[in-house]
């Protein structure tokens, strides 16, 4: 669909956040709502041909493994093929908060990648008993993609296998800090999750991350800041009440 506008949405969208967070004390920064509404749409790179906007969404009854979606507003479904190009902000952060809602289809697979480069895995691993750094909830491990893919390290299981059936709504709320680096660009401290909750329950906690997960360990340098990337080219899945907050680092004595 065309948008017959002098200034890119996108634009728009930086604009207003940079205002806001530019005239509020750093401890007050607020949530940036990133699916709620279509403003709040405009913080993706991109959208309008990969992802669908839902009021509601369940497992298709024809189908377990598809999700059936009702249009409206509130929620982002991958479509039509239920494989989507990954969602990116156009926005880069450091430390920050992170909230997602997601439901995924029968052995379904996401991920969200903090800074699009550290992932805690969305998997269909609902009622296993020995879940490993691949199971939902998981740091992803590394791993290398020729001559084919393969993982090359264990990553980081949860605590608990805290996934739900697939069709039920689930929660991920994520504490990160980003690496540190000196004025030459040499790394001084690792990526951390800080913590994270899935469903409730913790499932980690002070977790350094010493390089990037997945083949991006090989292929992409870390960065001080980066975006926020929900997975969407794995199979179905939907998101819903998505949000993240900036933190400030601590100030050192």
């Amino acid at each position: 669909m065309k948008q017959h506008i002098g200034v890119p949405l996108g634009v728009l969208w930086l604009m207003a956040c940079t205002l806001a967070l530019g005239t509020i004390h750093a401890e007050d920064k607020p949530w940036i709502e990133l699916t709620s509404s279509p403003t709040a749409r405009m913080a993706w790179q991109r959208l309008e041909d990969d992802w669908l906007v839902a009021r509601e969404v369940s497992l298709d009854p024809a189908n377990p493994r598809k999700l059936a979606a009702m249009p409206g507003e509130g929620i982002l479904v991958n479509s039509p093929k239920q494989r989507a190009r990954d969602l990116i902000t156009r926005q880069r952060f450091a430390d920050v908060e992170v909230h997602v809602e997601f439901m995924i289809a029968r052995g379904s697979n996401s991920g969200v990648k903090l800074m699009g480069l550290y992932e805690i895995q969305i998997l269909d691993s609902f009622g296993k008993e020995n879940v490993t750094g691949n199971d939902c909830g998981g740091i992803y491990p590394r791993a290398e993609e020729r001559p084919i893919y393969r993982q090359i390290d264990k990553g980081v299981p949860p605590r608990v296998n805290a996934c739900l059936k697939p069709g039920e709504w689930q929660t991920l709320d994520i504490t990160f800090s980003a690496p540190r680096f000196d004025r030459d660009g040499k790394k001084t401290a690792n990526a951390r999750f800080v913590r994270v909750v899935l469903n409730g329950q913790v499932i980690h906690e002070n977790q350094e991350v010493e390089y990037p997960t997945g083949a991006a360990w090989s292929r992409r340098a870390e960065t001080a800041t980066g975006p926020l990337l929900l997975q969407g080219d794995h199979g179905p899945v939907a998101f819903r009440n998505v949000r993240i907050k900036p933190i400030d680092p601590p100030r050192s004595n």
